[in-house]
């Protein structure tokens, strides 16, 4: 059987990473990099380190609004569905490389699977949401983290081919997490390209990222998390998105902020490292949110609502609005209950199940 799969974004290498791995053993993949993110450090690395397939195509589309990237996605993703005659095509989660797969896919009436199928932060503003919705809308196959996402896909009447199967992102955490532990600080620190200066001695940390167009969309938005950073008892270590870079170098140099430590975005097992160790982790990202749960670490997410629900149990995880006093009471105030982490994410098999479902 022939799958022809669709990548294009950080997260989207980590899951491929799992379930490629698995895929292979029986089918055909062809890998497609939409080339959303094409910064090396945001692309090209993941598959270096976690020994991803390279990519078979490169559409190299880059930056732009979302319906320019949308369509330039599609009429590329169009042509290669033509050529190559999958008997499939699958896509993750949320962006709009998955989206611009899917309605490729869908309009030539090759079955499309989803996998992160089911995920709703329940706001309509979200490009993701948007995403995630239409995709799952124009899906065969419906692969679920959680019973949480199966009970969504319910309530708007999408039960066929929906299975519950775990999370993708689990199985790479337990998967990269022990190479990761091979590292010592050292090494990791050694990795880190500072933006603002020199890394300085650091034995405890925080760690942050920020790239969601809720939190980027103007300066003093990027001002009020940084302010709130100034005030921590440690050094927080921000790798920095592309999208957040110019304002959060031009914020911390125009209001001389000593705490944050703004570096280069780093490659997944530095971060698993960094994640794994952190005092807590402050994030807008959907993904480290989850990683945060699965390592048992402690974090904030600065946002008002989350598709990931189930890390919000025994305050593992706690919303934050974009103030910096919020962030702070939040990241310091909080009382947490270790003894009832309670595992929503699967056993690390969910890319083995996956394979077992497709036929």
């Amino acid at each position: 059987m022939k799958i022809l799969t669709v990548v294009g974004a950080r997260p989207q290498f980590i899951k491929a990473a799992a379930v490629s791995r698995e895929l292979r053993k029986k089918h055909t993949e062809i890998i497609v990099h939409t080339g959303q993110h094409y910064d090396t450090n945001m692309s090209e690395i993941f598959f270096d380190e976690l020994d991803i397939p390279a990519p078979d195509y490169n559409l190299g589309v880059g930056s732009g609004t979302h319906a320019f990237q949308t369509a330039q996605m599609m009429m590329g993703i169009e042509k290669l569905l033509i050529s190559q005659k999958p008997d499939y095509l699958l896509v993750y989660g949320d962006t709009n490389s998955t989206l611009a797969g899917a309605l490729a896919a869908s309009k030539l009436l090759i079955p499309v699977i989803h996998v992160e199928a089911g995920l709703r932060s329940f706001n309509m503003n979200m490009p993701e949401e948007q995403n995630r919705i239409l995709t799952d809308r124009i899906s065969e196959y419906l692969f679920c983290p959680t019973q949480t996402a199966v009970d969504n896909l319910k309530r708007e009447n999408i039960t066929k081919g929906v299975y519950n199967v775990g999370d993708v992102m689990c199985d790479a955490v337990h998967y990269y997490a022990a190479k990761a532990e091979s590292y010592d600080k050292k090494h990791i620190f050694s990795k880190l390209k500072a933006l603002n200066g020199d890394i300085p001695h650091i034995d405890k940390w925080y760690l942050a990222t920020v790239h969601r167009a809720e939190n980027t969309d103007n300066d003093e938005k990027i001002y009020q998390i940084l302010a709130a950073f100034e005030r921590f008892d440690e050094h927080v270590i921000f790798p920095v998105h592309p999208r957040t870079k110019k304002q959060a170098v031009e914020a911390v140099a125009k209001n001389g902020f000593r705490n944050t430590v703004l570096v280069e975005p780093i490659g997944y097992l530095e971060m698993l490292f960094l994640a794994k160790h952190a005092l807590k982790i402050i994030t807008d990202s959907g993904g480290l949110q989850k990683e945060a749960y699965i390592l048992k670490t402690p974090c904030v997410t600065v946002r008002d609502q989350t598709e990931w629900i189930e890390t919000l149990n025994s305050n593992m995880n706690i919303l934050a609005k974009t103030d910096a006093d919020d962030i702070y009471d939040k990241t310091f105030n909080t009382k947490i209950d270790f003894d009832n982490h309670i595992n929503y994410y699967g056993n690390g098999d969910a890319a083995v199940k996956i394979c077992k479902y497709i036929n």
